[in-house]
């Protein structure tokens, strides 16, 4: 009986990240980022909460190459927690086959979880089933937590009032000088647009940056972002704050 009704108790969050597309500026395939997925996942569990992982469309989810911890170039071999994750059987499983946001419950989680990475600039930005999915969640109640590239959909999701879900609110998201750094290290134009530009640019909002690729995260209410995928695990313990354990 008491294990019936500690599994009852748990919190439960579910993780949404961008199905894979193709850049329109560089050309590459893009996916998720594996820390911006990995490292939220690890907090929460280890919080005792449940955890799953959908996607916009659902169907199998494919990371963003220079964030495997095993990828040729180096960029994330410090990535434990992610190696972990995509060398385990079970855990990578969770990557195949995701159900679509349409196919979700909302009512059976306490919060979302929305990952970066390259592919929501491309995959999300526009996405209005995503987006309605997204103000729902914040109108129910839901803590709403994203991260990284991912909050480029705060540029767009408009609650049923009409507003912007971010006005009024302080957020953050991927900044320019990372942006720059990231176009320098690759040697050409990365992503279509800067969020930190666009989200400057609205009004009645106020978007903030932190030192470039560092860990920084901050909660407005229950709207909880992430600066980029050094502040995964930063945003989640900012939801576990929210919730309690």
């Amino acid at each position: 009986m008491t294990a019936a009704l500690d599994l009852h108790s748990r919190k439960k969050v579910l993780l949404i990240a961008a199905n894979p597309g193709v850049s329109p500026t560089t050309g590459w395939p893009v996916g998720f980022w594996w820390a911006e997925l990995t490292h939220p996942y690890w907090t929460f569990t280890e919080a005792g909460y449940e955890v799953d992982i959908a996607s916009p469309q659902g169907g199998n989810l494919v990371a963003d190459g220079y964030s495997d911890p095993e990828d040729a170039s180096g960029y994330s071999a410090h990535d434990l927690i992610s190696l972990g994750f995509k060398t385990s059987a079970r855990h990578a499983a969770m990557l195949r086959g995701t159900r679509s946001i349409a196919d979700v419950r909302l009512a059976d989680y306490d919060a979302i979880f929305v990952a970066g990475g390259q592919a929501p600039m491309v995959t999300m930005i526009d996405d209005a089933a995503l987006h309605g999915f997204v103000a729902q969640a914040y109108e129910a109640g839901k803590v709403v937590a994203v991260v990284c590239h991912g909050t480029c959909i705060l540029l767009k999701v408009r609650l049923s009032t009409g507003d912007l879900l971010a006005k009024g609110k302080t957020w953050t998201g991927f900044a320019n000088a990372e942006e720059a750094f990231a176009d320098s290290f690759v040697g050409k134009k990365i992503q279509p647009f800067w969020i930190e530009d666009e989200a400057k640019a609205l009004e009645d909002t106020n978007f903030v940056v932190n030192s470039p690729f560092k860990a920084f995260a901050l909660r407005d209410g229950n709207l909880i972002t992430g600066q980029q995928q050094f502040s995964g695990a930063a945003a989640a313990e900012l939801v576990v704050q929210a919730l309690g354990r």
